[in-house]
């Protein structure tokens, strides 16, 4: 269950939380047409402060530019509005949810008319994936379910309907007793997970997926960033689920899911089974980092 906070964010003004509602013939909730971002804020010694917020209400207004929603709002009007459901709230760590939804109008696949929506919430969430994760690692399956084609949705929109492909895949992984979902794209290489993208380490070289057909994580970024900062050679390129198996170590990105070890896929025990050197290396600096605690990535926190 979500621990509740005081107040939600809706088309411009604080509502309180068990008042935020929508009618049931809200067109997002029937079509899935709607566009969202998953932040976080972590505390530091100078305050909580929202980490690369500036990119996530880019991705944000780009994902609404592709699926033609015009926000009424400006993105500096929606950073602020971030800030201060954070403030409000009186948190000094959470998730920060936005979300760009199609109201009540007219029903039928075609919107005409419907207004645009625009709420954030914010909640206190700790690892996405568990803390034993996050230290340990955790076990992957290579989900039945094949990652969108290209030219089937727009794999660079945070769309809210194409995440039922994400569900599907991680209610199966999680009935076969496993963590998380890996999806393979419709060429039969490795794309990500239900809501991560992957990186693997393999004979010195750290690799991820192209962006061709997965979404253009900012985590997966950051992690690129740090990496090449600290002489990590990065390499995007497709991989098989078979490279996976027999990678020296591999991880998951996300805001959700932080830097998250993988131990295992398939069965099959990845390295040695536990986070190896490179992956904790870009874990500790990532955390390092969120907290406040390197002067030389400050400009990607936003205080509160």
């Amino acid at each position: 269950m979500i621990k509740e906070s005081k107040k939600i964010w809706m088309d411009g003004k604080f509502v309180n939380w068990a008042d935020a509602n929508v009618h049931i013939l809200t067109h997002t909730l029937h079509y899935g047409l709607g566009a969202f971002e998953g932040i976080r804020c972590y505390k530091t010694s100078k305050g909580s402060a929202v980490f690369k917020l500036k990119e996530h209400i880019e991705r944000l207004f780009n994902s609404c530019h592709i699926l033609q929603m015009k926000l009424e709002y400006t993105p500096e009007e929606i950073s602020k509005a971030v800030i201060e459901s954070v403030r409000v709230n009186k948190l000094e760590e959470c998730y920060i949810r936005p979300i760009v939804y199609l109201g009540y109008g007219t029903m039928g696949i075609y919107p005409k008319q419907n207004p645009v929506r625009v709420a954030i919430a914010v909640w206190p969430w700790g690892a996405y994936l568990g803390e034993d994760g996050i230290k340990n690692g955790i076990r992957l399956k290579i989900s039945s379910f094949a990652r969108h084609h290209v030219n089937v949705t727009m794999t660079k929109s945070k769309t809210c309907g194409d995440y039922v492909n994400s569900l599907l895949a991680k209610r199966e992984a999680i009935s076969c007793g496993y963590d998380e979902a890996l999806l393979l794209d419709t060429m039969g290489y490795v794309a990500e997970g239900s809501g991560q993208n992957i990186f693997i380490v393999r004979k010195g070289v750290l690799k991820t997926v192209p962006l061709t057909s997965v979404l253009e994580g900012i985590t997966r970024n950051t992690v690129i960033e740090i990496a090449q900062n600290e002489n990590i050679q990065v390499k995007e390129a497709n991989f098989t689920r078979d490279e996976l198996y027999i990678a020296d170590e591999a991880f998951l990105t996300g805001t959700a899911s932080e830097i998250t070890p993988i131990k295992e896929v398939d069965g099959r025990i990845i390295g040695k089974g536990k986070p190896g050197p490179v992956t904790k290396k870009l874990q500790s600096l990532f955390f390092k980092i969120v907290g406040g605690e390197e002067k030389a990535y400050q400009s990607w926190l936003t205080y509160v």
